[in-house]
């Protein structure tokens, strides 16, 4: 309050007016002679139309800047819209990435397993091969072995023989041996 009333009465008797010494309506007075070059100045102005030209053109400003701030609305809202648009289709592209991730897990579970029942098989069937294997191995041996207890047996009953025949009994076995022979064929 006290700043106000001091400003008021600075303004009161800061006048061109006191400034100056003799009267004050005269040409000699160089305060008087200045504030009649200012009315005549503003006097131009507004034969000019120069107030009304400036409140056009800050007329013409504002309206310039209020659809400025029209346009940026527009804008703003339209980067909205697309803001949502692409944050629903990065939605829609996460969900479909992992419904594909999880198909890719199931495609896989599902591969292991055809792969492991595969392996079981194959094991079966190489497990069934070997033991087929064994098998004709085994026979193979006994056979081998029969065949090896006959011949040998075969030469010890040739030996036991040959000591114990005459040539008696030689020739009387080529007798019937030829006598089977001879009835066979007929």
């Amino acid at each position: 309050m006290r700043l106000t009333l001091t400003a008021a009465l600075s303004v009161l008797f800061a006048t061109p007016a006191f400034a100056a010494k003799g009267p004050f309506f005269s040409l000699g007075n160089s305060d008087f002679v200045v504030l009649l070059g200012l009315i005549v100045f503003i006097g131009i102005l507004f034969y000019y139309k120069v107030p009304g030209l400036i409140g056009g053109m800050l007329d013409k400003r504002a309206d310039d800047i209020k659809s400025e701030l029209d346009e940026a609305r527009r804008l703003r809202e339209e980067a909205q819209t697309l803001l949502a648009s692409y944050e629903r289709k990065q939605k829609e592209v996460q969900e479909q990435a992992d419904r594909i991730v999880a198909a890719a897990k199931e495609e896989a579970a599902t591969a292991a397993d055809k792969a492991r029942g595969d392996l079981e098989k194959s094991v079966t069937r190489r497990l069934a091969a070997a033991e087929e294997q064994i098998a004709s191995a085994h026979a193979s041996a006994v056979k081998d072995v029969r065949d090896q207890a006959v011949t040998i047996a075969v030469a010890a009953a040739r030996d036991v023989i040959a000591k114990q025949m005459t040539a008696t009994d030689a020739n009387k076995l080529i007798d019937d041996a030829i006598g089977q022979v001879e009835a066979k064929l007929h």
